[in-house]
């Protein structure tokens, strides 16, 4: 048995910046509204043409490769996790073995939304901890700009979501007592649809239903959200998951060097923070620049961590994420 660590880490979001007070010139809202509810400033969008789910992945997948120190040729594995796939099918792996030029190695698509990247994650140390492959590609990217409702009548979402994608090199570790330590993941599928989005789906409005009646008022190709049930049972499931991941590890809150939560709102992280009684030096918020990112807001905020010397060899690293499905679940590294 091996573990896993993360060998290498980057990320990409696209130059166009949002902020809200664009959002104020083409939807009835203002500055001091967004970042009382949510702690944004401003969101990155991409520019229709120069990016798109796949591209951005790539672009993140590449630094991480390249800060992993392994050659394309010994990725022997990919998970990418999105919502927002350029394609309704295939889903955006094998558009990325064929953009890095890798080899036909497998390609895993994973549709958890906000928990996307630490599912992926999941999957990919449970493969090698087994000694299946040895260097896996992890990727969570999106594009939310395109399908919102940029109206007054979307605004409670649509000023959420940004653009980006954030990738993960895990490879394998002989020490046992560095790595990835565990994972742990939920669902609740009872509230799906207090966080969804409803057309196309086979088992309502399919798209040829949507171009027969082209009603303009049709809101169900737009994401739905229960903003105040989503934010009640995300504070509950992030402080289960995090307290089991401790406990399975024999540790405890005074362990966490850093606490890397899942992107969703500003208000979310700091009421888990003050649950915890962590200081800010030991947890990591940037939705304030770039927004709620779904599936790649865990890996853009963990390489900016990185980056900034804010993890260091031998730190106890905390990964939460909760959302749509519901799922949630969390990840405890030993760096």
């Amino acid at each position: 048995m091996y573990n896993s660590k993360i060998s290498g880490l980057g990320f990409y979001v696209p130059d166009n910046i949002v902020t809200n007070d664009d959002l104020s010139k083409v939807i009835d809202t203002n500055d001091e509204w967004i970042q009382e509810r949510t702690g944004i400033k401003e969101r990155r969008h991409i520019i229709r043409g120069e990016d798109n789910t796949t591209g951005m992945g790539v672009k993140a997948a590449r630094i991480a490769i390249e800060r992993a120190g392994v050659a394309y040729e010994d990725i022997d594995f990919i998970v990418f996790a999105t919502l927002s796939p350029d394609y309704y099918f295939p889903g955006p792996g094998v558009s990325v073995q064929k953009e890095l030029g890798l080899k036909t190695v497998g390609a895993l698509d994973i549709r958890n939304q906000c928990s996307g990247f630490v599912y992926g994650i999941s999957v990919a140390d449970q493969y090698i901890k087994t000694g299946m492959y040895s260097n896996i590609l992890v990727i969570g990217s999106e594009v939310h700009s395109v399908g919102l409702d940029m109206t007054t009548r979307g605004r409670g979402v649509s000023v959420i979501f940004g653009d980006g994608a954030g990738a993960a090199v895990l490879s394998r570790e002989e020490d046992h007592m560095k790595g990835i330590l565990s994972t742990h993941l939920h669902s609740e599928g009872a509230h799906a649809e207090e966080l969804f989005l409803d057309a196309p789906g086979m088992g309502s409005r399919w798209v040829t239903d949507i171009i027969a009646d082209n009603d303009p008022e049709d809101e169900s190709y737009y994401p739905h959200m229960n903003g105040q049930f989503v934010f009640k049972n995300a504070v509950v499931r992030f402080t289960e998951v995090i307290n089991e991941g401790l406990l399975a590890n024999n540790l405890s809150v005074s362990d966490i060097n850093m606490l890397i939560p899942h992107q969703a709102n500003l208000r979310i992280s700091q009421f888990i923070q003050r649950k915890f009684q962590l200081d800010d030096s030991q947890v990591y918020n940037n939705i304030q620049q770039y927004g709620n990112t779904t599936a790649a807001s865990i890996p853009i905020a963990l390489t900016e961590a990185w980056e900034k010397g804010k993890i260091k060899s031998g730190d106890l690293v905390v990964l939460a994420a909760f959302g749509s499905g519901f799922t949630w679940g969390s990840v405890i590294i030993r760096w």
